[in-house]
């Protein structure tokens, strides 16, 4: 929200300067996001009176002027046709910068001196007027700097105002917080409208086919209205705003907005059919054509302004080109209205449409102040346009706002702040605020029963966001001064995790992250939205599954127009910016959600939080003193395996998709090969494996890249299941025996573990691989495996050890096609 400080002081007399303004906003939470000065740039840049005027002579089209600037007479030849004796014009003298850019210098000009500039509003970017200078009112001082002399607003705080706070999008939102914060007095703007003529009341039928999108609507009528540029003051205050001057009627509904924060729109009454305007839905396969010349496919969603006939307006946020004040309008109805914030919400947003009102109507406008904002938009536009404001207000309000009464207790507000309040502090506070504040009387035994003093409070009808107790301990919180609350340590006992309680997913997840980060691994973020491009170029010809995806409706750029389906894309990116950066060894780690289309859903959409894993290249980043060597596959699955031994899971398999029917191995990452699934417990909780070397060099990768995702809900289901319980620290030494197997090439090392797992040893702890070995020439591979046993009561002896280690032995020999 820009505001201009000028225009705040027409409301409340504030005396301060415009940074101490910000400051102050910002302490109660309306931060000053930046303070600048729009008109600077015209500070040397005065006001001159034209002496002579005379023609060239030697050019028809240009005039040798004298002009007063108060400290000089100076010769200007100007080229302007509307200049003239006596004038008050804007003079740029010679080494001064023109706002356009340029520095006037002395020149001649077909003989004759000239020194100085008379400019346009154009040349001064006031506006885009160039078709001769700016003439300037009589009584103006001569010699004055230009942003004085036409009292211009020269100073604007760019206010950031969040989202629940839409009563603050106006210089009269902004007055009231400066003038509840520094007790002074708010002053309305006189309301000088007149009304002439026949009572119109009748002349348009107003219908409202659903309350829930349009609580009100009603209208001015404006006869013998004529379209020209609006007063200078008027335009130069827009301009400072940023926003751009069109004609007097439209700009009074820009006025109005920024200053009452109420969104207006004329229609051209001559172009509204039927004398009826009706606020209903839009029909399915309807389109209108907005005032930007674009055609818009419209949505049962949709609020439609309409006359007898057709669409002429997409209500709170723009009209229709048909119903458009021209040059020609002279009859025009000033709507006023109050349309369903999320109805509004979803249409900007499907439509790309983020016009000022729709801003304003999403956030919520006041009803209950709406009337006021009419009526003085219809006196300025009557002003303005020299025509006359109809007798009679057209108007329907089928839900006329009421607000809550909200109950606020003393005690408890104390207790939220930390803080003791005098008694009459809160009553002071809510009525600064306007809010309607009764104390309650309590009974007899109220201190006794832990009440204090109470109050009902009922808050304004602009402050849609007072609905609560806590939103009014916030408002007396705020004015206080949060900053002169004193620090205090909340109870540790309150931040421990209760011992028993099931581990919360937010908990689960921070601690998934610690590991990681524990682990070596470096943490990436990244955007939630990629692009069916990227996808697409991962998954090759055959392995995009497109019916998952989840595109954008209006997409930021192409680059960003899906919902992410797996945390492969981020993470490649990711790695492309860190080798683009000359780094040789990369590990990365992300957690966040990944998005799929579920239909049988209530959102129709499924999310799922996952971990993912990359590395790339050198093991270590100095070889020395370790040995050289780039990560491979055994990394990465000696991290997952120390993942699931740290949440005390059981062992995961790792199971080639080569060795899977078809139908399962569809459902693998088609931009890993070779590939494997992880399963725990026969339920499959990720994937793991190389990045397909066509996938990888496109993202600058020479080396192998090694990924790995795991669905971190299922993880967690596994969890708060009992997979991985506590187990009571071992009290007797281990028992190690080694023993190798030859096996053949079909023989893998889990079909091994998988067999002794099967036996159920009572005294075997664990079973894997150390070492592996294939002799030259031989398609046997020696396959060596470490049991471990232990007893948990009393230490074994050899004798018992050696008889579970040869039945381990003769159950492999009899079970599988290998040799001890």
């Amino acid at each position: 929200m820009l505001l201009s400080l000028s225009w705040l002081r027409e409301f409340v007399p504030y005396e301060g300067t415009a940074a101490e303004l910000g400051q102050a906003l910002t302490m109660i939470g309306l931060e000053m996001d930046g303070l600048f000065r729009p008109y600077e740039r015209l500070r040397p840049i005065v006001v001159g009176h034209v002496l002579e005027c005379a023609r060239h002579p030697e050019a028809d089209n240009l005039s040798v002027c004298r002009v007063d600037v108060g400290d000089d007479v100076l010769d200007i030849v100007c080229g302007a046709p509307n200049v003239g004796t006596g004038q008050k014009v804007a003079v740029v003298k010679v080494g001064v910068a023109l706002p356009t850019g340029g520095i006037v210098k002395k020149a001649k000009l077909r003989g004759v001196p000239s020194n100085g500039m008379l400019c346009s509003e154009y040349e001064l970017g006031l506006s885009d007027e160039h078709d001769g200078i700016l003439l300037l009112e009589g009584t103006l001082p001569v010699g004055a700097s230009l942003p004085d002399a036409l009292a211009l607003d020269d100073e604007v705080l760019d206010i950031a105002v969040t989202p629940n706070r839409g009563d603050c999008l106006s210089v009269l939102g902004l007055a009231r917080e400066v003038a509840a914060m520094t007790g002074l007095p708010l002053t309305m703007p006189a309301l000088r409208m007149v009304e002439s003529g026949p009572d119109c009341s009748k002349d348009i039928r107003l219908e409202i086919a659903d309350p829930n999108l349009c609580s009100l609507y009603h209208g001015r009528i404006i006869e013998g209205a004529s379209t020209r540029k609006s007063p200078a003051r008027l335009r130069y205050r827009l301009n400072a705003v940023g926003l751009r001057a069109v004609s007097n009627l439209v700009d009074v509904t820009n006025y109005i907005l920024m200053e009452l924060g109420q969104p207006l729109h004329a229609f051209d009454l001559d172009e509204v059919r039927g004398g009826s305007i009706i606020v209903r839905g839009a029909e399915q396969g309807e389109t209108l054509v907005t005032l930007d010349g674009q055609r818009r496919a419209l949505l049962p969603s949709d609020i439609t302004i309409r006359d007898a006939e057709r669409v002429i307006g997409l209500g709170g946020v723009m009209g229709g080109l048909n119903s458009e004040i021209t040059e020609k309008s002279s009859r025009v109805f000033l709507e006023c209205a109050v349309f369903n914030p999320l109805a509004i919400r979803k249409t900007a947003r499907r439509l790309s449409l983020h016009s000022e009102a729709a801003y304003r109507f999403e956030r919520g406008v006041d009803q209950t102040g709406a009337g006021y904002a009419l009526e003085r938009a219809a006196a300025m536009m009557a002003e303005f346009s020299g025509g006359y404001v109809r007798t009679g207000l057209p108007k329907v309000e089928p839900l006329p706002w009421t607000s809550p009464t909200v109950r606020l207790r003393r005690r408890r507000a104390e207790s939220l702040l930390g803080i003791t309040l005098e008694k009459g502090f809160y009553e002071e506070t809510l009525s600064r605020l306007y809010c309607k504040v009764r104390e309650v009387a309590l009974p007899a035994d109220a201190e006794q029963t832990g009440s204090d003093q109470e109050w009902d409070v009922v808050p304004p009808g602009y402050r849609r966001d007072l609905t609560r107790e806590a939103d009014l301990i916030e408002e007396v919180a705020r004015l206080y001064g949060v900053d002169r609350v004193p620090p205090s340590l909340p109870k540790v006992s309150r931040l421990l995790e209760r011992v028993g309680e099931p581990e919360s997913r937010h908990v689960f997840l921070g601690r998934i992250k610690r590991w990681a980060q524990g682990a070596g691994l470096h943490e990436v973020i990244n955007y939630s939205f990629v692009s069916h491009r990227e996808l697409d170029h991962l998954a090759g010809e055959d392995g995009a599954r497109t019916n998952e995806r989840i595109s954008i409706m209006n997409p930021l750029n192409d680059d960003m127009n899906v919902l992410r389906t797996d945390l492969a894309p981020g993470l490649l990116r990711s790695l492309s910016n860190n080798l683009t950066q000359g780094a040789n060894s990369v590990g990365l780690f992300e957690v966040a959600t990944v998005f799929a289309s579920e239909l049988a859903s209530e959102t129709t959409v499924r999310e799922v939080p996952r971990l993912g894993i990359l590395l790339y290249g050198a093991r270590f980043e100095q070889a020395w003193p370790q040995s050289a060597g780039d990560m491979d596959y055994l990394d990465l699955k000696g991290l997952l395996e120390h993942l699931f031994s740290s949440f005390t899971l059981p062992e995961a398999d790792f199971i080639l998709a080569d060795n899977v029917g078809p139908s399962v191995k569809k459902c693998f990452p088609a931009w890993l090969s070779p590939c494997v699934r992880v399963d725990v417990r026969g339920d499959c909780v990720g994937w793991a494996g190389r990045v397909r070397p066509t996938a990888a060099e496109s993202y600058h990768a020479k080396k192998a890249v090694w990924m790995a995702e795991l669905d971190l809900d299922r993880v967690l289901s596994l969890r708060r299941d009992g997979a991985g319980g506590f187990v009571r620290l071992p009290v007797f030494p281990p028992v190690r025996r080694d023993m190798t197997c030859i096996a053949g090439p079909t023989i893998t090392a889990g079909m091994i573990v998988e067999e002794i797992r099967k036996l159920r040893s009572p005294l075997l702890v664990s079973s894997h691989l150390i070492d592996y070995f294939e002799p030259d020439g031989r398609e046997e591979r020696n396959l060596t495996f470490r049991l471990i046993f232990r007893h948990a009561e009393r230490t074994l002896r050899d004798e018992e050890v050696d008889k579970q280690r040869d039945a381990i032995a003769a159950s492999l020999q009899k079970s599988l096609p290998v040799q001890i």
